[in-house]
């Protein structure tokens, strides 16, 4: 449960999704709680014009603001605190097991979710390859999701590549095997290490 959501100027129309960062509460004694809380960006916290930047349009650019999950919020401050002002940083991402692939999407047109990427967290670019299908670079969809027009895939094993914001390149050898479904998610043997 410790996600959040980040404002425009973080999430960079998606492709902060999946990176972390450690927050701590400063400037007021009266908002600290826990002195560290680790959040991974999940979504993006949409902009509201209509209110004012410190009144209600916390997300509105080019303002930095995380949106907490309830659970998480109450690790760092108390809960009547609502708007608290903290420090943060990137950190690096702890994940237990492999890369994780959701296949989402018709025979048409193939989505895959791309989420427990340790390491920098947030995704630069996956590839997909099948057993007869050579190497092919999907696009982003949005955030983690990426997606391909190469139907082919369907009844191949899948192998992907990822390649993290940070240079360094993952590849889960035939994850999904050749009678994988749409709405499953495969998990690779391997991970980024720390």
């Amino acid at each position: 449960m410790n996600t959040a959501a980040l404002s425009g100027a973080l999430f960079k129309e998606g492709e902060a999704c999946g990176a972390c960062f450690e927050l701590r509460c400063v400037d007021d004694p009266q908002w600290l709680g826990h002195p560290t809380l680790h959040v991974t960006a999940t979504d993006h916290c949409p902009p509201n014009p209509s209110l004012p930047n410190d009144n209600g349009g916390w997300c509105n650019p080019p303002l930095e603001h995380f949106d907490i999950a309830h659970p998480a919020f109450g690790q760092l401050a108390e809960e009547k605190s609502g708007i608290i002002p903290v420090e943060y940083r990137r950190v690096p991402c702890q994940k237990r097991g492999g890369i994780r692939f959701t296949i989402l999407g018709n025979p048409w047109f193939i989505q895959v979710i791309v989420t427990n990427v340790a390491g920098a967290g947030d995704v630069k670019s996956v590839m997909v390859k099948g057993d007869k299908v050579p190497w092919t670079r999907m696009e982003r969809d949005w955030g983690e999701t990426w997606k391909t027009g190469v139907h082919e895939l369907v009844g191949e094993s899948l192998t992907f590549r990822v390649k993290t914001t940070d240079g360094r390149s993952c590849t889960a050898w035939h994850v999904a095997p050749k009678d994988w479904q749409f709405g499953q998610t495969y998990e690779g043997k391997k991970n980024f290490r720390m």
